[in-house]
């Protein structure tokens, strides 16, 4: 991590300093105006509020209606992307120290030669070899929630959300500055605050999805699950493995969790004849027990203490629109009102998606919201949101109904799903197809590892400057700014003729340049974009000192020079280095062009001036006019494509 740029300070790095205005929290009043009111600190609600705290410039209000933070219960799986994500919160590392990390999946089923035991039948990988550089691990929601709130109390706005306030409903008014007129209750008390934008994580029974009109579509037949976490003493041999078990008395899934010794079991309640109760949820925790250890058989779970027990119903359902705009609205319409995670797609927990999922909503809408605000982008962009999340959602939904039918009907076929669902499973299924932000794969050849539309994959490189091995995408915060990955072309490293030292050159120097056309004249640079090079020569033969000048920018107020933006080769790993792993032409380089959010947005020659322009001129909004050449050449450009059209016809 970097600081010191702004002059030598004491302490915490990670708590920088309060901005001014911040230095102590407001109280939420009636009246008062916002530019984001988030509504419910869950995995996506906290995503979206981390993100945006780092913004002194957005005035976020975050609301729940709970009187404090989740202290024990729900989810508890961080899938491999989750994971990648919340490093750019600075989270992965004591994520790792304190979790439990799923290596292995165990799984048993009936004993063919006595159906009423249980045998194992495979003990396999978790997660597929090279998929990412993270396991998935085991950690309680409350505490990373716990985590999310510490990053926003360290934040430059000190950002904490306001507890005992519930969302009540809301008008919008055209044309107003705060168009969204939000009735909140704070106890007895009736609170009216005006708002941009809201965003409602406020759960499968979501008041802001009601307010909106959107409707949940799916399953309505909802299954009953029972959750167990304890500490017990048992015999069953997997009880430290993530175990799947079916047999002729039902299903149970055991997910082992953080601390060495708690474990949590989901036990499916498939009907109250289980126990001869009227209804699932008038299930004791002692009749949850007896049900586990029923499937165990001949195994048995002596549990010494309750940590925490619920019964939930959860039916597979999703809303058909992520924001307020109807299906029929204007192309120029613009979103006030967002929904993410449990407001609008619900389903079963067997294959541990959801806060997973959830979170990715957040981060989505976030870096999206804070370009809108800052300036940057034109409002428009706030529809890629829902255009993008809600088909994720969508797959989503598919595969956990295919999840559990398999795994209720075929014991058999269910372990060849794992191993085909591997990705999915770890969350690096996401492809978003092309879009203003999401270009075409016409180049995709130069980077092949980097596939357009989906999630950067992290490599092993050496920093140059300091020789420290490390994994390229950790350099990723979770700032709103754009990675640009150059790697470099086959030349010498020392050379200024280079492909790649032209590119940085052109990004220093070209009033073309998406670092001079979205950057206004005095602004910092690395606010809106991170260039990194990556060169193929060993690090001893990268001169740090003849790189180009984009790759040894100046930051902070002391004009420091940052020495963190060049990277070599790392050669020691026996699949080869980051060319060889991702499929980088070493002849010719490419540049990899990477979301906020971390997905991989366009790849390119390094000498593709004007497609790279094209891209950005699709999302940002420009604080100076390209030049007479360059306007010229996107006019020959349309022109000409108004000649084809016209042939065609």
């Amino acid at each position: 991590m970097q600081f010191h740029h702004d002059g030598f300070r004491m302490g915490d790095p990670e708590a920088v300093p309060a901005a001014p205005g911040y230095e102590e929290r407001a109280q939420l009043n009636d009246g008062d105006a916002v530019d984001v009111l988030v509504v419910g600190t869950g995995p996506a609600g906290l995503v979206l509020a981390a993100q945006l705290s780092r913004f002194p410039e957005i005035t976020t209000r975050v609301v729940e209606r709970r009187d404090g933070p989740l202290t024990l219960g729900q989810a508890d799986g961080l899938a491999c992307r989750s994971m990648e994500m919340l490093d750019a919160f600075g989270l992965s590392e004591r994520l790792l120290r304190e979790s439990y990390w799923t290596s292995e999946t165990a799984f048993w089923s009936p004993d063919p030669t006595d159906t009423s035991s249980i045998v194992r039948t495979d003990r396999v990988r978790d997660t597929e070899e090279g998929l990412s550089e993270y396991h998935e691990v085991i950690v309680n929601q409350a505490r990373l929630l716990e985590m999310l709130l510490e990053v926003m109390s360290k934040s430059p706005t000190r950002l904490a959300p306001d507890y005992g306030v519930e969302f009540v409903d809301q008008t919008i008014e055209p044309g107003d500055e705060y168009p969204v007129k939000v009735v909140l209750r704070q106890g007895d008390e009736t609170v009216r605050v005006s708002a941009k934008y809201v965003v409602g994580c406020d759960g499968a029974r979501s008041n802001v999805r009601r307010s909106i009109g959107a409707q949940m579509h799916g399953d309505r037949t909802n299954t009953a699950w029972g959750v167990l976490d304890v500490l017990a003493v048992t015999d069953f041999p997997d009880i430290r493995l993530k175990t799947f078990v079916a047999s002729e008395h039902g299903h149970i899934l055991i997910i082992p969790r953080e601390g060495g010794h708690l474990v949590r079991i989901y036990i499916e309640l498939e009907d109250a004849a289980t126990c001869d109760l009227a209804s699932p949820r008038d299930i004791s925790r002692e009749q949850m027990v007896e049900a586990v250890n029923r499937v165990l058989s001949p195994y048995r779970l002596d549990v010494r203490e309750y940590a925490w027990t619920s019964v939930y119903e959860v039916g597979q359902r999703l809303t058909e629109r992520f924001d307020d705009l109807d299906p029929d609205a204007p192309s120029e319409a613009i979103p006030h009102i967002f929904i993410a995670g449990d407001a609008c797609h619900t389903h079963s927990a067997k294959a541990g998606q959801g806060m997973n999922v959830s979170m990715q909503d957040g981060f989505n809408l976030g870096w999206k919201l804070a370009a809108v605000l800052r300036g940057h982008s034109e409002p428009s962009l706030l529809r890629t949101y829902s255009a993008e999340r809600q088909q994720i959602a969508q797959d989503l939904i598919d595969f956990d109904e295919e999840w559990n039918r398999v795994l209720d009907t075929d014991p058999v076929r269910f372990q060849e799903l794992f191993g085909e669902q591997g990705k999915f499973t770890a969350g690096l299924a996401t492809h978003y197809t092309p879009s203003r932000l999401t270009a075409s794969d016409a180049h995709q050849e130069l980077a092949t590892g980097f596939p357009v539309g989906e999630r950067f994959h992290s490599a092993p490189v050496i920093r140059v400057a300091d020789a420290k091995p490390m994994q390229l995408g950790h350099v990723a915060q979770a700032d709103g700014a754009w990675r640009l990955y150059a790697f470099a072309d086959s030349a010498d490293a020392s050379l200024t003729d280079s492909a790649l030292a032209g590119l940085c050159d052109y990004l220093v120097d070209s009033p073309d340049s998406p670092l001079r056309r979205y950057v206004p004249e005095g602004g910092k640079v690395e606010e809106l974009f991170d260039v990194r090079g990556i060169y193929q020569q060993g690090h001893r033969e990268v001169p740090f000192e003849r790189t180009p000048r984009a790759l040894r920018p100046t930051c902070g107020a002391l004009g420091l020079t940052d020495y963190e933006k060049v990277f070599a080769a790392d050669p020691r790993h026996p699949d080869g280095d980051i060319f060889d792993t991702r499929g980088v032409n070493r002849s010719t380089g490419a540049l990899v062009v990477v979301r906020p959010d971390q997905y991989v947005g366009t790849v390119l020659p390094l000498t593709a001036r004007e497609e790279l322009e094209r891209y950005f001129a699709g999302i940002l909004t420009p604080v100076s006019e390209p030049t007479d050449t360059h306007r010229s050449s996107a006019t020959t450009q349309v022109v000409s494509g108004i000649r084809r059209l016209e042939g065609a016809m």
